[in-house]
């Protein structure tokens, strides 16, 4: 079998397959103003049977693990029959989200029925007020009532981001928070680290924060690196064997930061993204029509991998194609 492996060797058990460029949080770092339609580009979101496709020709090629994000995926109205159509017939094994926890004390239960094998949650902060003027909604209880009924459900795979903000939610009052919360919950909670796209440099420059910062902190208070899985995100863990749950940081300036990439992301209009922040995506949504094109979408993608780069070359200012993470899934 091919499998998805670049020149330098490194191979791409892990997708993240966004269903949605929508979202209907304003987050100051991604969607300040909200979502707007890009008028320049009239094409249609990946409709389930191309989805079909694109997951049984992505197993196919060594893919274990598809995680789908958006924008905000559960606002599809077909989103649980994505789930299941890829849980079903795709030989994809792990099938997880990335959401905004929209409704998630609403969805609990279809969550858990779908079959998804993880999910995680967008929590800038624990204070209501902080959670409101990063996100433009009011919506912290909602989420974290959501949370609690995913755990009553024995929902197991639960993981929250935040993204580091100067001066908003990176103080030791912030952190300890997050502490208290993760010491009885067994959810891994994560902070990334905030980075530039191509419309966001003013945003950059006034709430960038380095990830040393909370690194800092876990290594003054006990909290031990833990080394990680073949198709495990970005996030260095840290346990602290009195926690249930455990800490985690996502910092794309780290030296080496790309060196343990494993993931490619395909937008919600059909483009092969090699890189979050790469000059170089293609559209494949024509080779995902019929059954029959399988193969040579297999091929194309294949090939798209001789131009995936060694770095994202975020650290030189290099924004590549991503205006906003909205675009290109996060």
């Amino acid at each position: 079998m091919n499998i998805l492996k670049d020149s330098f060797g490194r191979k791409f058990p892990y997708i993240r397959l966004s269903i949605s460029d929508v979202c209907n949080f304003k987050c100051g770092y991604c969607l300040p103003d909200g979502y707007k339609i890009d008028k320049s580009d009239n094409r249609t979101f990946i409709n389930i049977d191309e989805i079909r496709r694109l997951a049984k020709a992505l197993s196919e090629l060594g893919v274990s693990k598809i995680r789908l994000t958006g924008g905000e995926p559960t606002i599809r109205k077909d989103f649980f029959e994505i789930v299941k159509i890829i849980k079903e017939n795709s030989g994809i094994k792990k099938t997880v989200i990335t959401t905004n926890g929209y409704k998630l004390d609403k969805i609990a239960n279809d969550i858990k029925n779908s079959g998804l094998d993880g999910i995680n949650i967008s929590i800038d902060s624990l204070d209501p007020k902080t959670f409101k003027k990063i996100t433009g909604h009011d919506r912290l209880e909602e989420i974290l009532r959501g949370i609690k009924n995913l755990q009553k459900l024995n929902f197991r795979n639960i993981k929250i981001n935040a993204v580091l903000l100067k001066g908003i939610n990176d103080s030791e009052k912030d952190f300890d928070s997050w502490a208290e919360f993760i010491k009885n919950n067994e959810i891994d909670f994560r902070y990334i680290e905030l980075m530039q796209t191509g419309d966001n440099l003013d945003y950059f420059n006034k709430y960038h924060v380095p990830s040393k910062k909370f690194v800092d902190y876990l290594n003054n208070n006990n909290w031990i690196i833990q080394t990680f899985g073949k198709d495990a995100g970005p996030a260095k863990n840290y346990l602290n064997p009195k926690f249930k749950g455990k800490f985690g940081v996502i910092a794309p300036y780290s030296k080496d930061f790309c060196k343990s990439c494993n993931r490619l992301r395909i937008t919600a209009k059909g483009d092969l993204r090699l890189c979050l922040f790469g000059n170089t995506g293609i559209n494949i949504r024509h080779l995902m029509q019929k059954d029959n094109q399988i193969e040579e979408l297999k091929d194309l993608i294949l090939k798209q991998l001789n131009f995936k780069k060694e770095s994202h070359y975020l650290e030189i200012g290099e924004t590549g194609l991503t205006k906003n993470l909205s675009t290109t899934g996060g």
